[in-house]
């Protein structure tokens, strides 16, 4: 007997399973899924193939397609995150009243070039891209609905070319000293700033650690002896979950990630966050504190971006540098890494000997 089940889209989700077969499927109205899976039962019974859906029930227009991949998420328990949420509403937005006949690979150029010319750059029209192509391939593979994904891969080739696809620029951006000096100064000295800014700048370049996970540090997270912190599902784009890691609280950037936990303990005796503020409050509170001593061009994550430089120009390898900032490899690691030139002289002066070292040295030989 078919099993119905009703999607928070308000969709109807039927399972047929007759004769050791299974099959599902999405409707819009539960009567066109109690139609579909009586038809279902009887191809099964007659030995013949199971038409995933009549013509006249097939998904018409492109948010058609974005509903029923969200249906199929749902059902299998993948939650969709915040930022595939928000393309997904966009193209809803923008392509969702187009006919799956007219998908065509003009359509997409056209959808792209506006995009361009509304302010989305190349790398934003990548993701879009890869999104849209994602939906059709899902239609056409599990549902066996006849959409074309190679439009989308020669639409997008089209954009590559005229440079209105592509990658981000890597951001190079890094603060001076002088910058950071004046900004935990203004923080640390603004009678209106509540929440500790100017601890929580000197511990996001010791850490390296992104806005977000600073502020979703629990205490429990946090090993004392060890003098480590666990940073809980880490971002990680091949592992949405699960993805733990422990961290060292190291004195090698300029400012002791240590001494500034010992610090937060004080203030809020061990429990609940160690920074116990919203990130977006920390992000606007940053922001601010930036315009009202001119310093320009600067975001919170560039702090990331100092830190792991600092890491760098303190001789830490690329592996222990990984184990800071979390990187999987170096092609990942590298476009956060800004070395500045000159810095590399510091680093082999460090390395080498002082004269009187090196005199010691020849006498006792």
């Amino acid at each position: 007997m078919p099993t119905y089940t009703k999607l928070g889209s308000g969709s109807w989700r039927v399972q047929v399973r007759r004769k050791r077969q299974y099959i599902a499927n999405t409707f819009i109205r539960r009567r066109d899924a109690e139609e579909w899976a009586i038809e279902a039962e009887r191809s099964i019974d007659r030995g013949t193939a199971v038409r995933r859906s009549k013509f006249g029930e097939q998904p018409r227009i492109f948010s058609d397609l974005i509903a029923l991949h969200l249906d199929d998420l749902a059902q299998v328990g993948k939650p969709v995150r915040r930022s595939k949420s928000m393309v997904l509403k966009a193209l809803k937005t923008s392509l969702g009243r187009v006919n799956l006949r007219d998908l065509s690979r003009e359509r997409l150029i056209q959808f792209g070039r506006k995009r361009a010319s509304q302010g989305a750059g190349p790398a934003t029209l990548a993701i879009d891209f890869s999104f849209i192509r994602a939906i059709l391939l899902h239609a056409a593979a599990v549902h066996g609905i006849d959409v074309s994904v190679e439009n989308v891969q020669l639409a997008k080739a089209a954009l590559k070319h005229l440079n209105l696809v592509g990658k981000s620029n890597e951001r190079d951006r890094r603060p001076t000293q002088d910058e950071l000096d004046r900004l935990i100064g203004y923080a640390e000295s603004n009678p209106q700033q509540f929440l500790p800014l100017g601890r929580i700048i000197r511990f996001a370049i010791a850490t390296a650690m992104r806005q977000a996970e600073i502020s979703r540090i629990e205490w429990s997270d946090v090993d004392l002896t060890k003098r480590t912190v666990t940073i809980r599902d880490r971002k990680d784009p091949r592992r949405k979950d699960g993805n733990h890691q422990k961290v060292p609280l190291l004195n090698s950037t300029g400012y002791d990630a240590w001494q500034l936990v010992l610090e937060q303990r004080i203030v809020t005796r061990g429990v609940g966050r160690v920074f116990p503020h919203h990130s977006k409050s920390v992000g606007a509170a940053f922001h601010r504190s930036c315009k009202a001593i001119d310093i320009d061009d600067l975001c919170f994550h560039d702090l990331r971006h100092e830190g792991t430089s600092r890491l760098f120009e303190a001789g830490f390898s690329i592996q222990q540098v990984a184990m800071v900032t979390g990187h999987k490899d170096w092609r990942m690691l590298r476009r956060y890494t800004n070395l500045k030139p000159e810095d590399l002289h510091k680093m082999q002066k460090a390395a080498q000997p002082s004269i009187d070292q090196f005199m010691a040295t020849l006498v006792a030989s």
